[in-house]
């Protein structure tokens, strides 16, 4: 139980934080036509931003499922990997079922805390996902809830919000790691193209958002390699 309640506390500042964007959610959901319920079951269901947000309006046109499996594989791959690194740090105690349930809460915020941890106990993941679930799913609630009500124009302008929560997250890297920025720029590029020209602006926008950002990875992976040496002989060390 003290595991669970440290597990608690620890995830209070992300719950909040998932407040106001899971709001923003609940919101666009609205203005694209989903009722305040259905908003509510997909934040509860999923707990997953990017893919939530790119999910919604693939859902809108009927029959685009392989557009739906490939922009969410590629929007949500990297929660695999986080759960095998933190399955590295994972308690003997934590394993079999309670992965494969606890696994669901895997988000970046929630991993980047139980990284910090020596050990991961299945309690402390427990009490850790827990207010950030909640923060998720109540958020949208109350987003969707708001959206039946506010004016159009207020409607319009919190929208934008999540775009602000996209920018907060690239700009901090983009000024650690300098090929970051071509990166990006390369992906905004691309969007755009997908956007303005007359002939591929057909493409759904679920493809669209896949290719960019598979192929600014890839740009980015051949100009601007790793060297990875330097680890490893600290690591031999």
């Amino acid at each position: 139980m003290n595991n669970y309640i440290r597990g608690l506390k620890s995830g209070i500042p992300i719950g909040l934080g998932y407040l106001s964007v899971s709001f923003t959610f609940g919101i666009m959901a609205i203005t694209l036509g989903y009722t305040w319920w259905q908003a509510t079951l997909i934040s509860l269901l999923t707990v997953t931003s990017a893919g939530q947000f790119s999910g919604i309006k693939t859902m809108l046109v009927p029959g685009n499922y392989a557009e739906m499996v490939i922009s969410q594989l590629t929007i949500n791959v990297r929660y695999s990997f986080m759960s095998i690194s933190i399955g590295q740090k994972a308690s003997t105690r934590f394993s079999g079922l309670k992965r494969w349930i606890l696994g669901f809460f895997m988000t970046d915020e929630i991993f980047a805390v139980a990284a910090a941890e020596k050990v991961v106990g299945a309690a402390f993941f427990a009490g850790l996902s827990t207010i950030p679930w909640i923060g998720w799913t109540l958020g949208t609630m109350v987003g969707a809830l708001m959206g039946n009500v506010l004016p159009a124009k207020l409607l319009s302008a919190l929208g934008l919000a999540i775009y602000g929560m996209f920018i907060a997250i690239i700009v901090p890297e983009m000024q650690k790691v300098r090929p970051v920025i071509w990166v990006v720029l390369i992906a905004v590029a691309l969007s755009c193209l997908f956007y303005y020209v007359p002939v591929i602006r057909e493409i759904p926008s679920g493809f669209s958002v896949s290719i960019c950002a598979i192929a600014a990875a890839i740009v980015g992976a051949l100009l601007f390699p790793k060297d990875f040496s330097d680890e490893e002989e600290a690591y031999d060390e």
